[in-house]
C-alpha cells in the first residue's frame, strides 16, 4: 500500500476514537464536545463560518469541474436558506451548514455510486476536508483540557527568557498601537483566517489530481494536520497564556500587573508558576500560528514536482508569514521565544513528512533528530535557565537565534539545496519501507 494511503487510513481510523474520548471528557467537565459541535454544524448554528467552507473547497479537488459547480451551488443554497431562517427567527445570521451537508453527501455518493479512480480521488479528498473540519473541533476541546489539567502557568519564566530576544511582544504591541486600527484590522483578519491561506496553497498543490489521477507524495494539508496533532501536546507540558493575559489587562485580576505593552516588568529573580483562571487556554508554547504560517511559506516556494512556484504564490506565502508573526507578537498572544519554538517544530515535522519517496536515510534522521534536540533544549532553557537568560540577554539571545538559524540551515541543505544526483544517492542508501 502506498505511503500516502497508509497515512490516510491510519488518520481516518483514529478519528472516531479521539472524538469519542474527547466527547466523554467534555460531558464530564460541562462544556461542548466535538460530537455536539459536529451536530450543530449539520442542524444548528455552526461554530465557524470559514472552516466548513475551507473543508468543502479542499474536498472538491477530487471531483470534476461539473460536480464542483453542482456541489458549490447546493452548499450556497443550503446556507442561504439557513441564514434566512435564522434572520426571521432573530438569531445570529451565520453560515456553514451547507458545506458540511454537501461534503457528507459527496462522500456518501462517491462511496455508493462511483468506481475506480473517480471514487478513490473523491473519497481521498473528502476525507481531507472532513479531517480539516474535525481537527478544529478537537483543537477547541483540547484548549479546555489545557485549562483543566494545568491550573498554573509558566509565563514568568517565559517572560524572563524573552528578555534574551529584546521583548519583541512589548515592542510590536507599541508599534501596532502607533499604526492604528487599519493595520490592526488587516493583521487580525490574516491571523484568524490562516486556514484560508492554507486552502489556497493546498488547492494549488492538488490541482492535478483529477486530470492525472495522481496525488503528490506530500502537500501542505499533511503538515497542517500533523502539526495540529503534535504541537498542542506541548501546551500541557509547558502551559503559557501570553503577555496580554499574564502581564496585561486581560488577566481577569490574576495577572502579574498591567505592564503589557507599555512597560516592561522588572526582572524577577525568583519566578514561580502563576495560578491562572479557568477560562484562558494555555496555548502559547509553542506558537502554532507560527508553525502553520511557516509551513504555508515553505509550501509556496516550490511546486510538488520540485519546480519553482509562481511569483504570486511565493509573495503571498511571504506576506502571510510576516503578517502572522507580526500579529502574534503585536496582539500580545505570544512571546518571541514561543515563535522560535514554533518555527523549530514546523521544520522538524516538515522534515519527517517531506519527500517520503526518499525514505528514511541518514539525511532525514539527522535533521529530524537535530530539530527534536533543539526544541527540547529550548524548552528546558526557557524553564530552568530563564533567570540567567534575562541576566545575560546578549549571550542567551545569540544562542537561541543561532540554534534557530542552524535548524533552518540544516533544513535548507537537506530539502532545498540538493545537488543533482543526491536524491538518487539518498534513495540507494535508504532502508526499505515496511509500507
Amino acid at each position: 500500500m502506498p505511503h500516502t494511503r497508509v497515512w490516510m487510513v491510519a488518520a481516518v481510523a483514529a478519528v472516531p476514537i479521539l472524538l469519542i474520548a474527547l466527547q466523554i471528557v467534555a460531558v464530564e467537565q460541562g462544556f461542548e464536545g466535538p460530537l455536539e459541535s459536529v451536530w450543530h454544524d449539520y442542524v444548528g448554528t455552526p461554530k465557524s463560518m470559514s472552516v466548513p467552507w475551507a473543508g468543502l473547497v479542499l474536498a472538491l479537488v477530487g471531483v470534476s469541474m461539473r460536480r464542483r459547480i453542482i456541489a458549490l451551488g447546493a452548499a450556497v443554497a443550503i446556507d442561504l436558506v439557513g441564514a434566512g431562517g435564522r434572520l426571521l427567527a432573530g438569531d445570529p445570521v451565520t453560515v456553514g451548514n451547507g458545506p458540511v451537508i454537501v461534503l457528507t453527501g459527496l462522500a456518501v455518493l462517491a462511496w455508493l455510486r462511483w468506481r475506480g479512480v473517480e471514487r478513490r480521488n473523491a473519497l481521498h479528498a473528502a476525507a481531507l476536508g472532513a479531517l480539516l473540519m474535525l481537527a478544529t473541533k478537537v483543537g477547541d476541546v483540547w484548549l479546555h483540557v489545557t485549562v483543566i489539567t494545568r491550573p498554573t502557568v509558566l509565563d514568568e519564566y517565559v517572560m524572563l527568557a524573552d528578555h534574551a530576544l529584546g521583548d519583541p511582544s512589548w515592542v510590536m504591541g507599541r508599534v501596532l498601537d502607533t499604526l492604528g486600527p487599519g493595520v490592526y484590522a488587516v493583521l487580525h483578519w490574516v491571523y484568524i483566517e490562516l486556514p484560508v491561506a492554507a486552502i489556497v496553497v493546498a488547492v494549488w498543490q492538488l490541482r492535478g489530481v483529477v486530470p492525472t489521477g495522481q496525488w503528490p507524495s506530500h502537500y501542505l494539508v499533511r503538515t497542517f494536520l500533523v502539526l495540529g496533532l503534535l504541537g498542542p501536546v506541548i501546551y500541557v507540558i509547558f502551559p503559557v497564556v501570553g503577555p496580554m493575559f499574564a502581564f496585561g489587562p486581560d488577566g481577569h485580576g490574576l495577572q502579574v500587573g498591567n505592564f503589557w505593552p507599555g512597560v516592561l516588568p522588572p526582572i524577577d529573580h525568583s519566578p514561580a508558576p502563576l495560578p491562572f483562571d479557568a477560562a484562558t487556554p494555555r496555548n502559547c508554547m509553542p506558537s502554532m500560528h507560527t508553525a502553520w504560517a511557516l509551513s504555508v511559506f515553505l509550501h509556496t516556494r516550490r511546486d510538488t514536482n520540485g519546480e519553482r512556484a509562481p511569483l504570486w504564490l511565493r509573495w503571498g506565502g511571504t506576506f502571510w508569514l510576516l503578517a502572522t508573526l507580526t500579529a502574534t507578537l503585536g496582539f500580545g498572544y505570544h512571546y518571541g521565544v514561543d515563535l522560535v519554538a514554533g518555527a523549530v517544530l514546523c521544520l522538524t515535522v516538515e522534515s519527517v513528512l517531506r519527500e517520503p519517496e526518499r525514505g528514511w536515510g541518514l539525511f532525514r534522521v539527522r535533521v529530524v533528530a537535530f530539530g527534536a534536540a533543539i526544541l527540547t533544549t529550548l524548552l528546558i532553557s526557557y524553564r530552568y535557565l530563564a533567570v540567567s537568560m534575562a541576566e545575560y540577554p546578549v549571550l542567551a539571545g545569540t544562542v537561541v537565534l543561532a540554534l534557530l538559524a542552524a535548524m533552518a540551515a540544516a533544513f535548507h541543505a537537506t530539502w532545498f539545496a540538493r545537488r543533482p544526483g543526491v536524491a538518487a544517492k539518498d534513495q540507494a542508501l535508504t532502508t526499505p519501507s515496511i509500507a
